[in-house]
């Protein structure tokens, strides 16, 4: 997973898997999910970014699952 952030245009983008997806949905006003070519989510993007998310307040933990 990958993180991009662009203080300008204060965009966030979240990349689940590499690569391109096959479309774009917006789900609501300045936040759109990436799909492949199966609408299996890939990533989002947030417009706006630091106005959603308080990177004070930004954690991670351990993940889980089948690749451990």
């Amino acid at each position: 997973m990958k993180l991009h952030y662009y203080p300008k245009p204060d965009d966030l983008g979240v990349e689940f898997k590499a690569g391109p997806g096959a479309k774009t949905r917006e789900v609501s006003d300045g936040l759109d999910v990436d799909l492949d070519s199966a609408n299996h989510a890939d990533g989002f993007d947030s417009d706006r970014a630091s106005r959603r998310l308080s990177r004070s307040t930004l954690e991670t933990g351990p993940l889980t699952g089948k690749d451990e």
